[in-house]
């Protein structure tokens, strides 16, 4: 038998074979498809983020074409026990390699899927603090005040202590405004309250909060704790700080600020030196 019968009576036993494995490939890469689109709407539909929806359906689409082919291989009759485990093999040693990067790859995940922050909330987290620019698979965006980029990984981000300041619609702003003792208690409420009252981004539900918190070594102190929308914490910060020193200003109500006296005693050769008692009144 030569080598052209030999190539045909091989073809004839793998013919059936091959052509197998071709119509598995090609209805299983058909139904890959229409899989990869079912599951991208059940997750559209139950809110994921279009990235992790992204993810997800590649490496779905990933994992399932790869089984076809291992199936459509061994249909021919290629042996793939061996494939398989190098394959194994060779996961566990990228694995160990990038076990940071997959711990933050299932940080990326736990955070778009149970959204403890969005995209556009100022966070504060691992020591940082911004609006949160974008939700990657690995890492997380940070602009800052100032307009500093900063990268955090996901992976201590999902697992650490994390402050949402935009999570809730409703924020508490709290002051301390001092007055002299000589000063009327009853007179600077009202003017403090008249201050709040014309500042209608201030909520009235429930009603700013002025009391008398500490009576200090030289100031009697207001805590002054007020309700707004998120959004207006800083602005109604800034103002009514600003706001409250000119209708003080106005009242003539004081605002104390610290003071110092010193004496000043004229020593020269002649003079007697200072006494023990003249010394401890010297600051």
């Amino acid at each position: 038998m030569n080598w052209i019968e030999i190539l045909q009576a091989q073809a004839i036993s793998y013919a059936p074979k091959l052509f197998s494995a071709l119509i598995t490939l090609f209805i299983g890469w058909k139904l890959i498809g229409i899989a990869t689109q079912l599951l991208d709407k059940m997750l559209t539909r139950s809110n994921v983020e279009s990235t992790l929806r992204h993810f997800l359906g590649s490496l779905a689409n990933v994992a399932l074409k790869a089984l076809l082919l291992i199936s459509a291989a061994s249909m021919i009759g290629i042996e793939t026990t061996s494939f398989i485990a190098i394959l194994g093999a060779a996961s566990l040693a990228i694995g160990l390699a990038l076990q940071g990067s997959l711990g933050n790859f299932a940080g990326g995940v736990l955070i778009l899927m149970f959204k403890p922050f969005k995209a556009g909330d100022y966070i504060e987290a691992q020591g940082q603090a911004g609006t949160v620019e974008g939700i990657q698979i690995f890492t997380t965006r940070l602009r800052t005040g100032d307009n500093k980029l900063i990268v955090v990984p996901n992976g201590p981000l999902a697992n650490g202590n994390l402050t949402n300041y935009s999570a809730l619609p409703t924020r508490r702003v709290d002051f301390v405004f001092g007055i002299g003792y000589d000063d009327n208690i009853d007179h600077a409420r009202k003017v403090i309250l008249s201050v709040l009252n014309a500042d209608k981004r201030i909520h009235q539900d429930p009603a700013p909060l002025v009391v008398i918190s500490s009576l200090a070594e030289s100031s009697v102190n207001f805590t002054v704790r007020v309700w707004a929308n998120s959004e207006h914490y800083w602005p109604i910060f800034f103002d009514t700080t600003e706001n409250i020193k000119k209708a003080f200003d106005a009242a003539k109500i004081s605002i104390p600020f610290p003071q110092r006296t010193v004496h000043h005693f004229q020593h020269n050769e002649t003079s007697k030196p200072l006494s023990k008692a003249q010394l401890e009144h010297v600051d």
